[in-house]
């Protein structure tokens, strides 16, 4: 058996650990382990370094490192592949046939595919196609519905809470308010999760689309006393009511939009309308990099593991999901039909709301 393993979309922490239990699962039963490189550019775009083997010593001591000793790209999709034409125009067109083409030719005999919803509706198609296929739920947005978590989620996290944690002794200190950009297009759970873990003040989600007036009112009502300050989170996609998300770039070349600017917006607004001191944050990638937190190198390792597992059993066209205590596999049709968005009146939202913290509804 050669199967080869591929990471795509955002990096997340723990990637790397999924190669690792993958490499050693596979290794016991005698396979053979190929990576390719960024995505699946190292094997439609003849780069003689594209594959590379994965032995034991190829993938020793890589558990506890960020991002991916493969590479990893958000662009390129092979089934809307950009191609520039003589004329400098771009033209999309689908090379999903030539691609399984190119996995038989180099003797795959399975895929292990690594991505968010993006990368696995990639390999839900190539699997239709002929292509044997499992999928691995990675993102830090953990915006899967099929899987009770994903691996990078609580890294991600951490990171963000911890950044609150040491953003609340300056603000106090000089009596401002401080406005901190979290990663969340279309789903707040890290803006969420950081949020609550973190005692933030307001936290503004996609789901929940927020009032300028009630975002001050909670302001305001944090400098009543001598050391008043005030925390506000905000995930890039959320949106004031009756408005549209905040773009640095809403169409641009490639087709992929790019979420950006609503903290520094958002204090703007607040420093107008309340004459608070207002100063904002953006956390960006620090949220994607560095050491996984040991939930998610175990579940990572546990995902890749299950991966090999599956292959062995036959299993081809599902993804690896946590159902806790186990580790499952789910259609990927499945996995990809339906993202997990926050409930607005969820247990965690209600949480918040017990506490004082404001939605800006």
């Amino acid at each position: 058996m050669r199967i080869a393993i591929n990471t795509g979309g955002g990096d997340a922490p723990g990637l790397n650990a999924v190669i690792r239990a993958v490499v050693l699962a596979a290794e016991r039963k005698g396979w053979e382990v190929v990576g390719i490189r960024r995505g699946y550019e190292g094997i439609l775009n003849d780069d003689p370094d594209g594959l590379i083997p994965l032995d034991r010593q190829a993938v020793r001591g890589i558990t506890h490192l960020g991002g991916t000793i493969l590479g990893t790209t958000n662009r390129g999709n092979p089934l809307d592949f950009p191609v520039v034409q003589p004329d400098g125009s771009v033209e999309k067109i689908d090379r999903g046939d030539e691609l399984v083409q190119r996995f038989r030719d180099e003797g795959i005999d399975a895929l292990i595919a690594v991505g968010g919803d993006g990368s696995l509706r990639i390999a839900a198609e190539l699997e239709r196609r002929g292509l044997r296929v499992i999928g691995v739920p990675k993102t830090i947005d953990n915006d899967l519905a099929s899987t009770v978590v994903t691996f990078g989620f609580h890294t991600a996290v951490q990171v963000a809470t911890d950044a609150l944690g040491r953003l609340h002794s300056t603000a106090e200190s000089h009596r401002r308010v401080m406005v901190v950009e979290l990663m969340g297009r279309d789903a707040g759970w890290i803006a969420l999760f950081a949020g609550v873990a973190a005692t933030a003040d307001v936290i503004l989600i996609p789901e929940i689309p927020y009032s300028l007036e009630k975002v001050c009112e909670k302001i305001e009502s944090r400098y009543d006393g001598e050391n008043g300050f005030a925390i506000v989170v905000v995930a890039e996609g959320a949106k004031e009511q009756n408005h549209d998300a905040v773009f640095l770039e809403k169409e641009p070349v490639d087709g992929m939009p790019r979420y950006g600017g609503i903290a520094e917006r958002l204090a703007h607004e607040i420093r107008e309308r309340t004459g608070k001191e207002t100063r904002a944050l953006v956390l960006g990638h620090l949220q994607r990099g560095g050491e996984p937190v040991a939930y998610d190198k175990a579940l990572a390792l546990r995902f890749g593991a299950a991966a090999v597992g599956l292959i062995d059993q036959g299993v081809s066209g599902c993804m690896v999901a946590l159902d806790p205590p186990d580790v499952v596999p789910v259609p990927l049709e499945e996995a990809v039909a339906e993202m997990k968005f926050v409930e607005p009146e969820g247990e965690m939202v209600n949480t918040a709301r017990s506490m004082g913290i404001s939605f800006g509804d």
